[in-house]
Order: structure tokens, then sequence, then C-alpha cells
């Protein structure tokens, strides 16, 4: 098998994989919210950091960590996503997107440090 093939093997394994956990879990890793339609997957540990777990997280969630908290912060400070939540612009957001609908999008805006 070619190093091509055997890497879109590698890719339709992976996405059944993460398929079947989104159905299972069905529930932001950040907000615990139901997931909608679109999920994304965040690195706990920043992959540029050598992380390799990854989480279902609403586009929006997903954006908002990287908005709030550097990868070099997540790594050293937060990878642990009770830490993470904990924070107080995090806990914030999270107050915020409470009630709001799997699908909801709005404009993120990184915050002044």
């Amino acid at each position: 098998m070619s190093g091509r093939v055997k890497r879109k093997a590698a890719l339709a394994a992976g996405e059944a994989r993460a398929a079947a956990v989104v159905s299972d879990a069905g529930l932001c890793a950040l907000c615990g919210r139901m997931l909608g339609r679109r999920v994304e997957w965040h690195h706990v540990v920043p992959k540029s950091e050598g992380g390799r777990e990854t989480v279902p997280v609403h586009p929006i969630c997903h954006r908002t960590i990287h908005a709030l908290v550097s990868n070099a912060d997540l790594a050293r400070h937060f990878a642990d996503l009770e830490t993470l939540r904990a924070r107080e612009d995090m806990a914030r957001y999270l107050r915020w997107i409470a009630n709001k609908p799997p699908d909801f999008h709005a404009p993120t805006r990184k915050m002044q440090g």
C-alpha cells in the first residue's frame, strides 16, 4: 500500500472514530451544551506544544478558547478544561453562551491583554 493510500485510510478511520465520539458524547467539552451540525476538535494541549488529545467543541467555543488564551498558556496552565473554565473571562463567556442554541454563531473578538 502506498503512503498516500495509507494516509487516506487513516483519515477515513479517524473521521469514523470522531463521528462515533460525537454521537456518543453529543456535548461540547467546554460549555456542556448539545453539539450542533458543526463540530470542531480542540487539542487540549495544543498540537504545536506536543498535544494529541482532542475534544469536541462548538466552533464558537473553539474560537473563544484561542481568542482568550495563547497556545503556550494552554499548554502550561490550562491543560485541564476545568482550570480553563475557572478563568474569569472564560466563566463570563460560559454564562453568556449557556442558553444559546447549539448552532449559535456570533463574531469572536480577541481580548485586549
